[in-house]
């Protein structure tokens, strides 16, 4: 797993498929999303190697229902005592009491999401607080809950309005270029989301897969979501 100084405060793990980011306010930690079943241990050894408690995660804020994304929540949240949020239409895939909606694909992402699949499957995991639009999160100045379905229903990004700083799950991603993120149940509704993301005009944009943009990321998702 690599880690990856995106701002002083904040820091991404990547895996082999995927990737989390961990916000620091003060002593406070907030994960957005946990990475898969078998990412818990990793992102414990890589905060501990920060300086940072694994201890001291508040909250584990999950940007949809994929797999790669939530598996190794449960396994932190039981063993740190963090608050698990998810947007509640896709609290219930989370919790395993609903199947995970399959995606409307083109024919070039078939091969991508097969390969997807190797990521392990993730347990049935609780959802503490189930989020709507517009709901504000503790961290980061005030966390704003963006609604962006598409990827999945409940599929939200989170805007840090004071740092400049969005968080866009797999709405949007980084592979090579800004661009649509893959693998969507209903690809309108996620160009919508794109386009009122891109609105937001953040200074910082973490992607669900892919590099962060640190510099001109305004224009970048701006000229990006026109194209899309």
């Amino acid at each position: 797993m690599d880690v990856v100084e995106v701002l002083p405060q904040l820091h991404m793990f990547r895996f082999r498929i995927g990737q989390s980011y961990v916000w620091r306010d003060g002593r406070d930690l907030t994960l957005i999303d946990a990475g898969d079943v078998e990412a818990a241990r990793a992102i414990e050894d890589a905060l501990r190697a920060l300086g940072l408690e694994p201890s001291l995660i508040r909250r584990i804020v999950l940007t949809h229902g994929h797999r790669d994304h939530y598996g190794a929540a449960r396994e932190l949240a039981d063993r740190h005592g963090a608050e698990i949020v998810a947007h509640a239409l896709d609290a219930p895939v989370i919790r395993g009491e609903r199947p995970v909606p399959e995606p409307d694909l083109l024919d070039w992402e078939r091969p991508l999401y097969e390969h997807g699949l190797t990521v392990p499957k993730a347990p049935p995991t609780p959802v503490d607080r189930e989020v709507a639009h517009g709901e504000v999160l503790p961290f980061g100045g005030g966390a704003r809950v963006v609604h962006a379905p598409g990827h999945t229903p409940g599929s939200i990004a989170l805007h840090l309005p004071r740092h400049g700083v969005l968080f866009t799950g797999d709405c949007v991603a980084a592979v090579e270029r800004v661009m649509l993120g893959v693998f969507n149940v209903d690809r309108g509704l996620a160009r919508d989301a794109f386009r009122r993301l891109a609105a937001l005009a953040p200074r910082t944009v973490c992607f669900g897969h892919g590099d962060p943009l640190t510099e001109d990321a305004a224009a970048a998702m701006k000229a990006a979501a026109a194209a899309c």
